[in-house]
């Protein structure tokens, strides 16, 4: 496992690893996360590994921007004007999946986010694939927000990341909001 404390070069090795296979911590723009090439079944499956994640929860996907989101879910005219408005930032969107991937679809529907955090925007654009995320922490545990916790966390785990990359303590956030587009109705899953 390495350790990058550098954002500035942190896109270009953890574009290597994810690129590989690898999973990376990176943080986001709300709590440190764990990434992995969404295309990647072996890569994806490490993810579930290391955070012990039941099988049955699929996993939120990063990409760079709706045109992306709608190489892997049904977007209409009115949920991509709600979803412009939202996009970058701390909104994620279910939305009926056009792939069928059982890691990230679950009920027919995939949940997408475009973060607004530079450093993974620009990683998002270098790797210009989706990528599978989740908090960076043990399934079941809070979210985690500082590095110290994080490394202590998973550095002599069996199962670990191939990469930290460390912006030092992020702020407190709350989670993304998670708004279900799937139905005719707006329905709010995590506000």
């Amino acid at each position: 496992m390495d350790f990058l404390e550098d954002l500035k070069n942190a896109k270009n090795k953890s574009a290597t690893v994810i690129k590989h296979g690898g999973v990376v911590i990176f943080p986001t723009d709300t709590v440190y996360g764990f990434l992995a090439d969404a295309d990647n079944k072996k890569a994806v499956e490490k993810i579930y590994k290391i955070k012990k994640r039941p099988r049955k929860k699929p996993l939120p996907v990063f990409i760079k921007d709706l045109k992306m989101a709608k190489t892997l879910a049904e977007i209409s005219k009115n949920q991509g004007k709600i979803i412009k408005k939202y996009w970058p930032g701390r909104y994620t969107f279910v939305l009926k999946a056009k792939i069928k991937n059982p890691k990230l679809v679950k009920n027919g529907a995939i949940a997408l986010r475009v973060p607004k955090y530079k450093p993974l925007n620009d990683l998002l654009k270098k790797i210009n694939k989706p990528l599978a995320q989740t908090s960076a922490n043990i399934s079941g545990q809070p979210s985690l927000n500082k590095i110290t916790d994080i490394i202590k966390i998973f550095k002599n785990k069996k199962n670990k990341p191939d990469l930290i990359v460390s912006n030092g303590n992020l702020p407190k956030r709350k989670a993304s909001c998670i708004i279900d587009l799937t139905q005719d109705k707006i329905k709010y899953i995590r506000k």
